[in-house]
């Protein structure tokens, strides 16, 4: 008997699973493909949604599917093809069942139409994505007027019930999202009187700078949203410019985009330890998490990435698992990596002494909370094994190749020495 085929063993009902994969997006979806084509039999998606394929679903535009299918589809459509090729694979599909808490056991407590009911892996996989932070968690002031939602919320009442929330928005933010939010209100009948971001610069590369300007949309930095007035709905908004001066926009809506956070509500209500910055679990070089029988992949570790940046990486997260199964739960020692500000986080957050060759991450994922410039280097034990100056620019993927003396390192630091 090959090792994969001893992956699957026989079990008492439908309520256990070699692998549950919790969240069905990209990444979700890609690794129990992945956990399949390693031979592992019985292979479960947990999805809250009454379909797979996560965010997507309500991102009517492109690109999305070139590395994974080769091809290129709008939002909705890959979001199908996920599904369809779930479904193709044999995966036991649960849509509509939301996971409440994580047992140290592999034993999932999952509410359905159902009722409440317990699933059980040797392995899990979370998978749960990422989202906006909400107007609460941004502290913003002001009235309580109807029209403030975010990109997600705008996205899905326009791809699922064809409804416009408003004609003339403020929108505030300027990463990859802010501009997937301009494109939906100019292709559904909405003009943003404006778009601000709160930081000095753009948060997105130059090439997408150009599109608010050339939409004849106005594009202000370091411009603050003080107050939303509005009687019933959003009527105007006042923002605060770089020269202290305040300027009343006419608006009647008010779009928050970016700012993403991991969909971590699942892990502050379970035992599992959660990264310091990201908010998402902490990971070794495979994705395993501190318990050996969870893993983790896609932007529930750091937010945000694109899909296809998701799905890659639940492939590679689904064959560590498959790996995994065929031994018992590693409990090899993990040293964490440390780091200071303003770096934001860091992922993988520890590497335990195992293998680099077949490992999800081979390089330190870092993002950093605010711009700066300066040197940047990594210590193992105290010893300088990588460095590099420059200007480093927040909400912008640094990778960082891991060293293979990382993983008999005892003490594993980022430091950071800014400069003017």
């Amino acid at each position: 008997m090959s090792a994969n085929e001893s992956i699957g063993r026989p079990y008492e009902n439908d309520r256990h699973a070699d692998a549950i994969v919790i969240g069905g997006g990209p990444a979700g979806v890609a690794a129990a493909l992945e956990l399949k084509e390693h031979g592992v039999a019985r292979v479960t998606i947990v999805e809250r949604e009454p379909v797979l394929g996560g965010a997507p679903r309500h991102c009517a535009h492109s690109p999305f599917g070139m590395r994974e299918f080769g091809r290129i589809y709008f939002g909705p459509a890959y979001a199908r093809r996920l599904q369809q090729q779930a479904r193709d694979a044999g995966i036991d599909i649960r849509t509509g069942h939301s996971v409440v808490e994580l047992g140290r056991d592999g034993t999932l407590l999952v509410t359905s139409a159902r009722g409440v009911e317990r699933l059980k892996a040797r392995r899990i996989v979370l998978a749960t994505g990422a989202r906006e932070k909400t107007r609460s968690a941004r502290l913003l002031p002001g009235d309580r007027p109807v029209g403030i939602v975010t990109t997600g919320a705008l996205q899905s009442y326009v791809a699922f019930h064809g409804l416009m929330p408003f004609r003339r928005p403020l929108i505030i933010g300027s990463e990859l999202v802010s501009y997937s939010a301009l494109l939906t209100c100019l292709t559904h009948g909405a003009r943003p009187a404006a778009m601000i971001e709160p930081e000095t610069h753009p948060l997105t590369r130059a090439f997408f700078r150009w599109f608010p300007r050339l939409a004849g949309v106005p594009f202000l930095c370091n411009a603050q949203l003080t107050d939303i007035r509005g009687r019933g709905r959003v009527e105007e908004a006042d923002v605060r410019l770089s020269d202290g001066r305040t300027m009343t926009v006419q608006c009647d809506g008010v779009l928050l985009s970016g700012q993403f956070t991991p969909e971590a509500a699942l892990l502050n209500a379970s035992p599992v330890d959660v990264a310091v910055g990201s908010g998402g679990p902490m990971v070794d070089q495979d994705g395993r998490m501190v318990n050996p029988i969870f893993f983790a992949g896609g932007n529930v570790l750091r937010a945000v990435e694109t899909g296809g940046w998701a799905f890659r990486e639940g492939r590679r997260v689904g064959a560590a698992v498959a790996n995994d199964l065929v031994r018992e739960p590693c409990h090899s020692r993990a040293v964490h990596v440390s780091f200071p500000e303003p770096i934001k986080l860091v992922v993988p957050t520890m590497v335990r002494q195992l293998g680099l060759d077949q490992a999800t991450f081979r390089d330190f994922q870092l993002r950093f909370a605010r711009r700066a410039r300066g040197r940047l280097s990594l210590h193992l034990d105290g010893r300088e094994v990588w460095s590099k100056s420059g200007l480093w620019l927040p909400e912008r993927r640094v990778l960082v190749p891991i060293p293979r003396a990382a993983i008999k390192a005892g003490a594993i630091v980022f430091n950071f020495v800014e400069t003017s």
